[in-house]
């Protein structure tokens, strides 16, 4: 395996005696001790946790082996000196590495370089008792085979403990937060705030719950930030009725009358609704009425509840418990979300139930605030900090969504989120609307409900799949200007439920803003990585938040690399970068030549494909989207007629694509509709990574001693494959400008269309080739029409543009 640590700080050996001090492996005593040793020895001791005796301390040391011939009991009570090999030897052990598999223990440092480990500076063979501090406050840091720092694995075991009760302030290590505070003591206790909205328009603010987590020592005067998560599943779902609600894909491509509108025809102004007033407080009070037993929680927020940081949850809108409607998206559900944190800085009022109007204020919070979580929860996010609102410092966006229109929409066609067919912003809408499973609360509202339902499908309009006022109301684009808070992005390469293009306006939408931005790029689809083994994701988060939010310079924003990617063709390698899908990429462009992809010029031709299958074909695919995507990259032989494909010749070096590839092709419809999908092939055997990470341990992650686990995952190496999908595109011919403007489509005339792949940073091996295929339906994505509909390419004006990463 690698260990890639981001998040290590460097520390100068006066602060790390500092801190050694503080966290207790060092004190008077030993802190001038001359004897290596013993210094070892005391320093074993204290991490043994288990051993509760000389005796069994012992018995634990001869577990360990020191050197090929003694085990760490003889190797104490023999050796004079500390040597550098049997520091690393038990250090290897300490952090969970095989000798029989990960290291040998005559050659420990050669591991310690394989592993990518750090290796303390030393003089000479053996340790000072100087270097042997440094060399164990380095192992301190350092992370061990199941994803953990030393340090954290000793705090599952107990270490922190004796830190409980006795602390006022968060302790720090290396830069980092350290689980001094006993998670078991937390306070769990429920507010009300009071929104300036009226969703359900019942003529009252719309209330929204809350649900809060705060250390014990906030009672005595701490004042501490706040992880703030906006979840709208938190309160339960509708699935059955989202269910009934999805729409029929089964569908044929519509015809739709051209237009001229411009941007200013269809922008979204805002809804000028009359706000009611505020209620009227009649008292107020410290302490809250309500209490919860288990949050929905994410385990990142979990591993911080005992670092010092409150965590607040809050579903939204129309969610159960709170007041309102939902929306999916809209300046309404952005409102509510920025609610919570305007409670939270003293902007907006709170209250202990929802009759009684006794005002209750967030006087433990020190104003500061993070937004955490993933997909509608990293959307939220995004949504909140486009408001610029104060006290947000900075959001934690995950596989989230910039625009609404790019996860239901793409190129004036409706298009799904990857692994929902029929899926739209009312199925959403519906899914979340929690409120319906409390009955007698869903009975007052049912019909208004309804017309809100109704509302929503009428304006998503599956119809055209064009840019419209509903779509534009939740682009969060618009507002990119208005970001003030730093933004750490987090997303899949191969997400195609939220769909790359997300998260790369974003990154480039905000370099002007002056804020700090960073962003992690996986291999994955829609998933969490923090509880990846390969890289310290939760050590990246927690020196980036000590500083956000606790305004400790530990120089996060420099440790911190801009980008940093997953490398797609071996396991456990992440790369470093400065930007990604940069405009001043190089690019290279590709002709089409038959069935090349050549940089040469090429002479006139056309070549045509149609976009109907047999109805048993047709049938099958509908039902099984993989066997589709498989056949349709294999170019199995009842596609043979329904998809152009065009191959590089076998690459002379290894290629690596940074940012969005342009397809621009020449085409010609044989109908007055027509829709084009485009998939990037890399076409090579290799092992490559599996689709999704493999369990490795289960629940093995503890968050600190006795308090939630979370389960050890990874990508790891899959059987041979002959090729894997690397991006894709979509385009309504009718679209040919923009995503809201129609224009005319006359049958077998040639247009020129242009179209963005979804964003990628990807590495193609020597000896692979690129590949481009040209089809209509995607069976994952768009409507399935089914139409006899025939499609012809004048290659010899058509081209692939790709960015390329040079180092």
């Amino acid at each position: 395996m690698k260990n890639n640590q981001f998040a290590i700080r460097p520390t100068d050996f006066k602060d790390q005696l500092k801190e050694l001090t503080e966290i207790g492996f060092l004190d008077k005593d030993n802190e001038a001790e001359t004897n290596p040793i013993q210094l070892w020895i005391s320093f074993l001791s204290k991490s043994f946790l288990e051993a509760k005796t000389s005796s069994t301390f012992e018995e634990e040391l001869k577990t360990y082996m020191a050197t090929p011939e003694q085990n760490l009991g003889e190797y104490l009570d023999s050796a004079t000196h500390v040597s550098v090999a049997a520091f690393y030897n038990v250090a290897l052990q300490l952090l969970k590495f095989n000798p029989d598999v990960d290291f040998s223990f005559s050659e420990p440092l050669e591991a310690m370089k394989k592993i990518q480990l750090m290796i303390a500076d030393h003089n000479g063979d053996s340790f000072t008792v100087d270097e042997l501090k440094s060399a164990w406050y380095w192992l301190l840091a350092t992370h061990n085979k199941v994803g953990q720092t030393y340090l954290d694995s000793l705090a599952s075991k107990g270490y922190f403990t004796k830190f409980y009760g006795k602390i006022t302030k968060p302790l720090l290590f290396n830069g980092k937060t350290l689980p001094v505070f006993d998670p078991h003591e937390l306070i769990r206790e429920v507010v009300y705030v009071e929104s300036p909205q009226d969703s359900d328009h019942d003529g009252k603010r719309d209330l929204l719950k809350a649900e809060i987590l705060r250390p014990r020592e906030t009672e005595n005067g701490l004042k501490v930030p706040v992880l703030y998560t906006a979840s709208p599943y938190n309160q339960g779902t509708n699935d059955e009725t989202g269910e009934r609600l999805t729409h029929n894909v089964n569908v044929p491509l519509k015809h739709k009358t051209p237009n001229k509108l411009q941007y200013s025809d269809i922008e979204y102004h805002g809804d000028n609704q009359t706000i009611p007033e505020p209620r009227t407080t009649n008292g107020e009070t410290k302490r809250a009425e309500q209490t919860f037993s288990r949050e929905s929680s994410y385990t990142l927020n979990d591993y911080f509840l005992a670092r010092g940081f409150a965590v607040i949850y809050m579903s939204g809108i129309g969610t159960k418990d709170s007041d309102g409607f939902r929306t999916t998206g809209d300046p309404e559900e952005t409102i509510s979300t920025v609610s919570i944190i305007k409670w939270l800085t003293g902007q907006l009022p709170a209250f202990t139930n929802r009759t009684d109007n006794i005002e209750i204020k967030a006087w433990w919070s020190n104003k500061k605030v993070a937004m955490t979580g993933r997909s509608y929860l990293g959307t939220l996010a995004t949504a909140a900090a486009s408001t610029g609102v104060s006290g947000l410092k900075t959001v934690i966006s995950e596989a989230a969504i910039s625009s609404w229109y790019d996860y239901y929409r793409d190129g004036g066609l409706v298009i799904a989120p990857g692994g929902f067919p029929g899926e739209d912003a009312d199925v959403l809408a519906e899914e979340t609307f929690s409120r319906r499973l409390q009955p007698g609360d869903f009975h007052n509202i049912k019909n208004q409900w309804d017309d809100q339902v109704k509302a929503i499908a009428d304006g998503q309009d599956r119809t055209t799949g064009d840019y419209n006022t509903f779509w534009d109301a939740r682009n969060y684009h618009k507002d990119f200007k208005n970001i003030t808070a730093d933004v750490f992005m987090v997303h899949g390469l191969n997400d195609w439920n939220v769909k790359p293009r997300n998260v790369e306006r974003l990154w480039n939408g905000i370099k002007h803003n002056g804020v700090t931005q960073k962003i992690i790029l996986h291999q994955g689809q829609h998933i969490y990585i923090n509880a990846f083994r390969s890289i310290d994701y939760n050590d990246i988060i927690n020196l980036w938040l000590t500083h956000e939010l606790l305004g400790v310079e530990n120089q996060a924003k420099e440790i911190i690399h801009n980008v940093i990617v997953q490398d797609n063709t071996q396991p456990e390698n992440w790369t470093a970068h400065q930007d990604w899908s940069s405009n001043d990429n190089n690019q290279i462009k590709y002709n089409l030549s038959y069935d090349k992809l050549v940089t040469n010029s090429v002479s006139e031709t056309t070549q045509s494909f149609q976009d109907h299958l047999d109805q048993t074909t047709f049938d099958n695919y509908a039902k099984h989207n993989d066997t589709w995507e498989h056949d349709l990259v294999a170019a199995d032989e009842k596609l043979a007629s329904n998809q152009l494909i065009y191959k590089t010749a076998p690459l002379d070096d290894d290629l690596t694509i940074d940012g969005k590839v342009n397809v621009n092709l020449k085409v010609s419809s044989s109908d007055n509709i027509g829709l084009l999908s485009f998939q990037l092939i890399d076409y090579g055997t290799a092992k490559r990574l599996t689709v999704s990470p493999t369990l490795l341990a289960k629940n093995s992650l503890a968050e600190t001693y006795d308090w939630r686990e979370d389960d050890l995952r990874e990508f790891t190496s899959a059987a041979p494959t002959p090729f894997k999908m690397i991006t894709k595109g979509h385009l309504n011919l009718q679209n040919r400008e923009n995503n809201y403007k129609v224009d005319e489509l006359k049958p077998n005339v040639f247009y020129n269309i242009g179209v963005e792949l979804q964003p990628t940073f990807y590495k193609l091996l020597k000896g692979h080739q690129l590949g481009l295929i040209v089809y209509a339906t995607d069976f994952g994505m768009t409507v399935r029409g089914n139409q006899n509909i025939k499609y012809t390419v004048q290659t010899n004006d058509s081209s692939l543009v790709v960015p390329i990463f040079t180092n």
